[in-house]
């Protein structure tokens, strides 16, 4: 099926050439999804470890169950490896938040 662009308002078929370039890219950026994936899971995982970060101090005593979840969140790329998996720890609610257990403390 061929694709068009739209210059000043006019639709305008691509030429073979532009056809083959936008195959690439389409293809890079599917080929590209998995790695996209895990760096946002690693920037929720970030966050979600930022916010236990002031336990670490030296005057702190950090409780067992606080222990295991940071080092959960440690061995999310270790122990979650595909895109499938991938997208299980990214599936929100209606209401935006992450649904997976290993989020929760």
């Amino acid at each position: 099926m061929p694709r068009y662009k739209n210059i000043n308002g006019v639709k305008i078929q691509y030429t073979p050439e532009e056809e083959t370039a936008r195959d690439i890219e389409e293809k890079a950026w599917a080929d590209g999804a998995k790695d996209r994936k895990l760096t946002q899971i690693k920037d929720i995982r970030l966050r979600k470890l930022q916010e236990t970060d002031y336990m670490a101090n030296s005057d702190y005593t950090m409780p067992d169950d606080v222990k295991t979840w940071r080092q959960a969140m440690r061995d999310i790329p270790a122990n979650y490896t595909t895109e499938s998996q991938y997208d299980e720890l990214l599936a929100t609610d209606k209401n935006g938040n992450y649904t997976h257990s290993v989020w929760s403390k």
